[in-house]
């Protein structure tokens, strides 16, 4: 059991694949290098995680489970088929060990299995829409490989992961040959399922808005409840000396949306100017992180990439309630087309010069 297995998928039928690979392949799909949403760690950090072993893996993960379930008032992290928890707190190897412990619960091992996939779909969403505008699909794989790099030792032993970072292999191999030409990696191929699922408008997708209230509401409540139990007043204010401050930075930014919009009327003005203030404060700095990886590059088109892949990887909900407009999208493409365009007449301008000093953008800037 791994992030994405075509035993998930096994609803599509090989024709089904097939024919997603096929029209992928005539769609522009492909650039990103990386995914649009990403976790770093330090070398510490790693150092630490590699020394636990497996019981102490599960047994963390399952103390986790706990207090995100006592957090927010529930006794399962299932609603129905749909994940009812935020468990981005939970890493790779928790995660797995959950889902594949055989004493772990059903609704734990099925809610930790639709967190792994939810994770590659949102790793993938970002590159696959570049790709939809560059017509390269080397950073799609690229970006797959680099998930399946990312998980832990234990799910890195199971044969459904080998199988899958197998086809990745194949896949950028058959790329170098040509890039827009959409590769054929065999059944296992974790970038060609999540197509067929996007096509079927069927990826896992999130935890309902509505769910998500409810939890947010809960989450309030508690953290109001200890700050009084304490003696001190709750406080959004970061400078206040006296009260308890109310820290909302740990909510994904789904949750955050959930309070913005605030479609059951059950949040205050001050949550709501308390979300909107941590979810641009997460916004300004995903768009910064874009800028200073674009300015690294040396890509002219890759902030814009950027941009387009930060946006894509939003829900709907999550770029109303940051305010990121379709207007935002477009300018981001109209960007990527006029640089792309420059860059291809500077190309071509140096290619026909009379000579390598004189020809060219060094030419055109008297160089």
């Amino acid at each position: 059991m791994v992030a994405v297995t075509s035993t998930y998928y096994s609803s599509y039928t090989s024709t089904s694949y097939s024919s997603a690979a096929s029209k992928a392949g005539t769609a522009a799909t492909g650039a990103a290098t990386t995914a649009a949403t990403s976790v770093t760690l330090s070398d510490a950090a790693r150092a630490a995680l590699a020394e636990r072993d497996l019981l102490t893996v599960v047994s963390d993960a399952r103390a986790k489970l706990a207090k995100l379930l006592e957090e927010v008032g529930r006794t399962s992290p299932l609603e129905g088929d749909e994940l009812a928890l935020d468990l981005s707190s939970l890493d790779a190897r928790e995660l797995y060990a959950l889902a594949s412990d055989k004493n772990s619960k059903a609704d734990e091992s099925e809610a930790a299995t639709l967190e792994m996939q939810r994770r590659l779909e949102a790793a993938l969403a970002g590159p696959l829409a570049i790709a939809d505008v560059t017509g390269d699909f080397t950073g799609l794989y690229k970006a797959a490989a680099s998930y399946f790099d990312s998980l832990g030792p234990e799910e890195k032993a199971s044969a459904d992961w080998k199988a899958g970072r197998d086809a990745l292999t194949e896949g950028l191999k058959q790329l170098q040959a040509d890039p827009k030409r959409f590769p054929d990696a065999g059944e296992d191929d974790p970038v060609a399922l999540y197509i067929a699922l996007v096509e079927a408008k069927d990826a896992t997708g999130q935890q309902s808005m509505v769910t998500l209230a409810a939890n947010a509401r809960a989450v309030l409540d508690k953290r109001y409840a200890d700050a009084q139990a304490a003696g001190k007043t709750p406080t959004f204010n970061p400078y206040s000396s006296r009260g308890a401050l109310i820290d909302l930075s740990d909510l994904s930014s789904r949750s955050l949306s959930a309070i913005v919009l605030n479609e059951g009327g059950q949040f205050s003005t001050d949550e709501i100017k308390a979300a909107q203030s941590t979810l641009r404060t997460k916004s300004s700095a995903a768009l910064m992180a874009g800028l200073k990886s674009a300015g690294q590059s040396g890509d002219p088109s890759a902030f814009s990439q950027n941009v387009i892949a930060a946006f894509s990887s939003l829900s709907p909900e999550e770029r109303q309630a940051a305010g990121w407009s379709d207007k935002l999208y477009e300018a981001a493409i109209a960007n990527y087309n006029t640089s792309s365009k420059l860059m291809q007449m500077f190309t071509e301008l140096g290619a026909s010069g009379p000579t390598a000093k004189s020809s060219g953008l060094a030419g055109l800037l008297g160089s």
